[in-house]
């Protein structure tokens, strides 16, 4: 039997992680897993229609298991929305809008005192204008919203999950 070296490198690969301390980051850490840590945010109030978007994906990315029985921490997020169109005719009408979503997001104790952890998400999207009617304009810019508060809200939710993993006792 002659052995192949390509068979080998997943191998290879897999032990250099475990040598260099590589550990899942939903895993166990500590005697409180970083997923229940998740469970105990309290996402604010966003507003705007695209805010809410952000908030219900915040809330179902954070709360795997369900609403929370108890909440420890607050997350407060500031959210906006940038037009720019892309897409220009020679008679300066717009065809495309390139869409650029900025999510500033602070965690903090629930009862007050200093943020935990802050940070930024960003994504963009772009969603055509030509020639549209009103409705297919209109559906097209909620399912690019909904794009972008789902991107931005699995961004939240690895910053804050990374945090969680190095600072378990937090």
């Amino acid at each position: 039997m002659s052995s192949n070296p390509r068979r080998l490198l997943p191998l290879l690969g897999m032990l250099a992680l475990a040598g260099c301390g590589f550990t899942p980051l939903y895993g166990q850490s500590g005697r409180v897993s970083v997923a229940q840590q998740l469970d105990t945010v309290a996402v604010g109030n966003i507003p705007e229609r695209p805010g809410q978007m952000l908030r219900e994906s915040l809330e179902t990315q954070l709360h795997t298991a369900g609403a929370p029985d108890r909440e420890l921490y607050s997350l407060t997020v500031d959210y906006t929305i940038a037009t720019a169109g892309i897409g220009v005719q020679q008679d300066t009408a717009t065809t495309r809008n390139r869409l650029t979503a900025t999510a500033n997001w602070v965690l903090s104790p629930i009862g007050g005192g200093a943020p935990l952890a802050t940070g930024t998400a960003t994504t963009e999207n772009a969603a055509n204008v030509i020639d549209q009617q009103y409705f297919a304009l209109t559906l097209e810019t909620g399912t690019v919203d909904q794009q972008l508060a789902s991107t931005i809200a699995a961004q939240i939710t690895s910053q804050i999950a990374a945090y969680f993993k190095t600072h378990p006792s937090a």
